[in-house]
């Protein structure tokens, strides 16, 4: 005879296994502080290769007169500002990225604790029949 909990508790874990089991599973293998080193140098680049777009972006959208001015503006402060500028937004998306991963992170593994709390369940409801 069929027991409709176990078939509910397979179809869960089934259904948990096959959307958010792969990702939690890639997540929980690293330890913590690799998995947020990783996601934080990730950040770096990206922001890095972002900040250097759109500072591109900006010189050529009027770049006409930004060659007028360039024998006109202080060269050493322009450099200064836009470092200050690289700086506070490498770091900014950096923390961001981090809180966010260390969030992935926690819910991958409640995720997979409660994952195989359920394995667990079901493997004592395969005992008792």
């Amino acid at each position: 005879m069929l027991n409709e909990q176990r078939i509910i508790l397979m179809t869960k874990l089934a259904s948990y296994e096959a959307k958010e089991g792969k990702k939690s599973r890639k997540i929980a293998n690293y330890f913590r502080s690799d998995y947020l080193s990783i996601q934080v140098l990730k950040a770096i680049v990206a922001a890095t290769i972002v900040f250097g777009l759109v500072f591109g972006l900006y010189i050529f959208s009027d770049f006409e007169e930004f060659m007028q001015d360039i024998y006109k503006i202080d060269l050493v402060s322009f450099a200064k500002n836009i470092l200050f500028y690289y700086v506070v937004f490498v770091i900014g998306y950096g923390v961001v990225c981090y809180l966010a991963g260390w969030y992935r992170y926690i819910m991958a593994k409640k995720s997979l604790k409660l994952f195989y709390q359920n394995l667990k369940r079901l493997y004592k409801m395969y005992k008792k029949k």
